[in-house]
């Protein structure tokens, strides 16, 4: 009887063992930060398990705006900036994230050849108040910027976490790779939370972990750069995209538009119309890479992404508003495309 009894416990628990768990239910958050809206959307056991993961994932990403803002002057990146006015060619102690950030954009300057420069605050500087007036930069005003743009200038001691500027007035701008590292830190949160199937998007920045239960990958849009172009659908797993361009953030100034996007070698907004969407395997590296892209010649973009691991390139271009569209991308993109 004791035999028969202990083999129907033992049946019981192998029969509770193969029920399967439920699926993990969806949520979705949104917060302001970096001057964009953030949106989380993860997949929790419930409710609670979710908000507490949304929440540090946010918080990670107050702390690196308030490391890598360059409107606020007391971010880690302007005390900086403001210290070596003071005491120009100092050796500066930073903290781990700015060291980290400021390595990843100095690769990437060298990779495109400075067509993507941190440098380039000088110029944002100049220009935000010239979108503001609404009339172009000064020409002295823009050469002197210029004057103090230009990654060679600066020295990185990564282990040290140390930098030194060569120029007295330079001035850091992470607006084109900080979104996407914030999404990469906010994600890595969210999956120390247990939240593995979960996407993090900043504007046009976007890293996805883990795809969606019922899914093989995290399907995102790309809008077509035309009207009447048909929309793309890449496919990602544990990788990001991001896209950029002039066809929202530019300014007309003498019947002429210019982009929000500088050309660091010129001090120029570009002119035209242009989008870049980059996959690549972290949002820091998709993000920076989509404003190099529309900043170098087509061809020259494409052996750039080309060169990289896991990263491929879909680049639209028009000459005007009513041309039509041209589009440039890498080998290895249609591999993301959806079907």
């Amino acid at each position: 009887m004791r035999s028969l009894s202990l083999t129907f416990v033992i049946a019981l628990l192998v029969a509770a063992n193969q029920i399967p768990a439920a699926e993990p239910a969806r949520f979705e958050f949104e917060e302001p930060h970096m001057g964009t809206r953030f949106r989380i959307v993860l997949h929790a056991p419930d409710k609670d398990a979710a908000i507490t993961a949304a929440t540090a994932a946010f918080k990670r990403v107050r702390e690196l705006e308030s490391v890598l803002s360059d409107y606020k002057a007391s971010s880690e990146t302007m005390k900086l900036c403001a210290a070596n006015d003071r005491e120009p060619g100092k050796v500066f102690a930073i903290g781990d994230d700015l060291a980290s950030v400021l390595g990843h954009a100095l690769d990437l300057s060298k990779q495109s050849d400075g067509a993507f420069d941190v440098t380039v605050g000088p110029l944002s500087k100049l220009w935000r108040e010239a979108r503001k007036a609404n009339q172009l930069p000064a020409e002295a005003d823009r050469t002197a910027s210029l004057g103090k743009v230009g990654w060679k200038n600066i020295e990185l001691d990564r282990e040290r976490k140390t930098v030194q500027f060569k120029l007295p007035g330079m001035r850091l701008d992470f607006g084109g790779i900080g979104k996407g590292y914030a999404a990469d830190a906010a994600l890595a949160v969210l999956k120390s939370h247990g939240c593995t199937r979960a996407l993090v998007a900043a504007a046009g920045d976007i890293t996805v972990g883990d795809p969606p239960p019922d899914r093989d990958a995290w399907l995102v849009d790309i809008e077509p750069l035309g009207a009447g172009m048909p929309k793309k659908q890449v496919r990602l797993v544990n990788a990001s995209v991001s896209t950029s361009g002039d066809l929202y953030q530019f300014v007309e100034i003498g019947g002429t538009r210019y982009s929000h996007l500088l050309n660091p070698k010129t001090g120029l907004g570009l002119t035209g119309f242009i989008r870049a969407t980059v996959v690549a395997k972290r949002g820091w590296q998709a993000d920076a890479l989509t404003k190099a892209a529309c900043l170098m010649p087509a061809e020259q973009a494409v052996r750039l992404i080309d060169s990289l691991d896991g990263t491929a390139m879909h680049l639209a271009t028009k000459a005007n508003a009513d041309a039509k569209e041209v589009v440039v991308q890498s080998k290895r993109f249609e591999g993301f495309v959806g079907k």
